[in-house]
């Protein structure tokens, strides 16, 4: 099925804890998307050119490649320019602020997370890459 013909959107969730990536389906599962994950990197980036989500949260210290690598590659890739990326990572607010929007990522969120925050950031993102402005 093509991003074009899709009902709801589908969100890759890549981050190397398991934990987190049962957290964030766990609680995803309950809005009208649907679901994919990578446990690092390297699966992300692979998933990504497979599966062509429509927004990735992306931890930032992962095996193989490292998250602000996997926004890079989506942000310097125009079939990729309605993928939207947040970065979702434990390396330190004011880090993730200054860090985030170098690499081109649409939004960044810091674990501990707040659910309430992240469904705001997601509805933002992808908002803004439907073009619902």
């Amino acid at each position: 099925m093509s991003e074009e013909t899709r009902e709801n959107p589908l969100i890759l969730i890549a981050d190397d804890d398991p934990e987190i990536r049962k957290l964030l389906k766990a609680h995803l599962s309950l809005r009208q998307c649907d679901l994919i994950e990578a446990e690092d990197g390297a699966e992300a980036l692979e998933t990504l050119i497979t599966s062509k989500p429509d927004l990735i949260i992306l931890d930032v210290m992962m095996p193989e490649l490292n998250g602000w690598e996997v926004c890079k590659y989506v942000k310097t890739h125009e079939e990729y320019d309605r993928t939207g990326v947040i970065m979702l990572t434990a390396i330190g607010a004011t880090v993730n602020e200054l860090t985030s929007p170098l690499y081109g990522a649409d939004d960044y969120i810091d674990k501990p997370f707040d659910f309430n925050e992240l469904d705001f950031k997601i509805r933002k993102v992808l908002s803004e890459k439907r073009g619902d402005e």
